[in-house]
């Protein structure tokens, strides 16, 4: 067997011969920038988006991975029917506009409850710390401290600073989900 072909078998045994397929939830406050972030990471255009009345879902490729990624509206009048959408969920992201400080209490506290939801217990937690682009932006390291991320013991967490108009720290985030992936499968 040559190199190349040695190579692709273990990376067909690393990823399970046919692509794996993952249910992410994309939650946050409306205006986190859920769909943008959605948008980018099907390498989609984010010029133009409108507020969610409702969801999107988008499959997205990524490190041979097969993400089912449903981006739900964060509107206060959404946000009771986000636990309907919670089941078989293997990772949540959850989106923070870091330069809406008012809000932090407020994703804070939805952030909170969504961990408790029993659906979600042990599903890996990655937040994008979004909108890092602004001046009145919070550092990621900050808004880890101030939604007490240190605290959640039951599960594997990880904040990214990013930008998803510019694509900056998205895709580490990105790693960050596949390393999750590949380290379960273990």
């Amino acid at each position: 067997m040559n190199t190349l072909g040695g190579l692709l078998s273990v990376i067909q045994k690393l990823k399970g011969s046919p692509e794996q397929e993952l249910r992410i939830v994309l939650l946050g406050l409306d205006n986190a920038g859920k769909t943008t972030l959605l948008k980018r990471l099907a390498s989609e255009e984010v010029s133009t988006i409108t507020p969610t009345q409702g969801f999107n879902i988008k499959s997205v490729h990524s490190h041979g991975l097969k993400l089912n990624v449903w981006d739900i509206g964060g509107q206060r009048s959404i946000r009771p029917y986000w636990k309907k959408y919670l089941g078989s969920t293997d990772l949540l992201i959850y989106v923070i506009d870091s330069a809406d400080q008012k809000r932090f209490e407020e994703t804070g506290q939805e952030l909170a409850e969504l961990t408790e939801d029993e659906s979600l217990t042990g599903v890996p937690l990655l937040v994008f710390a979004n909108k890092q682009d602004l001046v009145t932006a919070a550092p990621a390291a900050e808004i880890a401290e101030g939604l007490s991320l240190h605290t959640y013991r039951d599960r594997e967490w990880q904040i990214q600073a990013c930008s998803a108009l510019s694509g900056e720290g998205v895709q580490d985030g990105m790693n960050w989900i596949s390393s999750q992936i590949m380290n379960r499968k273990k």
